[in-house]
């Protein structure tokens, strides 16, 4: 193979974008991938990768950490009902626990679709597959996640406030749905459905509301529903769910 000296094939009409090739491969999806291209982990027929950068998985020498990428194995799609305590991470520095401890017998290397906080619980997708990652993930996809949530605070006073637009991190954002479940004597159930659910959204809109977030559980994403799954329990999806999430 003969390499030019940005490390690339020349002539390869199939290079893609290294942080795309690495998704592809679950080793990071392609926000993490690119930091990792630009801490000067990843190299290209041994030289250091640069940001922006394309190569061809199976004919370019792609490694990171010094290890060379293994060829993309049968993609694997993955529902886990995550539990309070839980990181949405692959590894955590500071010890903590991450979901990848609960889909060891997967049998897989996959990653996270997007985020629960370590505070919350529910549906979380994980697959080796990084183009259904990014097609789920996106905001721009408008995939409908719903969750319900116990809240302390004046929950029947909150209700039309949680429906109106409302301005988080110079974001205009607004629920598609938001209903109240059942009233408590220090609070209320709510559900909620949002479209684009940006980072911890629900949390920050309760809060402008004026109301604390006790337990937050996500139970659909788009046509997925979570039904019966135990907390720390997963299940691979089916061939119609993973078509319903790539539509």
């Amino acid at each position: 193979m003969i390499s030019g000296g940005d490390g690339l094939s020349r002539g390869d009409a199939a290079a893609e974008r290294i942080q795309k090739i690495l998704s592809a491969h679950g080793i990071a999806s392609r926000r993490d991938a690119e930091k990792m291209i630009l801490e000067g982990r990843v190299t290209v027929n041994g030289l250091t990768a640069r940001l922006g950068q394309s190569a061809q998985s199976g004919r370019d020498d792609i490694a990171v950490d010094g290890t060379s990428l293994s060829p993309v194995k049968e993609k694997v799609y993955i529902m886990l009902n995550k539990p309070r305590g839980y990181i949405t991470t692959r590894s955590d520095e500071r010890g903590r626990k991450t979901v990848m401890e609960l889909v060891e017998g997967s049998g897989a290397k996959v990653y996270p679709v997007g985020r629960l906080d370590m505070y919350s619980e529910g549906l979380l997708l994980m697959t080796n597959d990084g183009q259904f990652a990014n097609s789920v993930a996106h905001p721009s996809n408008n995939h409908a996640k719903t969750y319900e949530l116990r809240v302390r605070g004046d929950a029947a006073g909150a209700l039309e406030l949680l429906r109106r637009p409302m301005e988080i991190d110079s974001r205009i954002v607004q629920a598609k749905s938001v209903s109240l479940v059942e009233t408590t004597a220090d609070g209320g159930d709510f559900r909620v459905t949002v479209g684009e659910g940006r980072n911890r959204q629900i949390r920050k809109m309760c809060a402008l509301c004026g109301l604390r977030v006790l337990s937050l559980r996500r139970v659909s994403i788009g046509a997925l529903e979570i039904g019966a799954l135990e907390p720390g329990h997963w299940r691979y999806l089916t061939e119609e769910e993973i078509k319903s999430l790539n539509t």
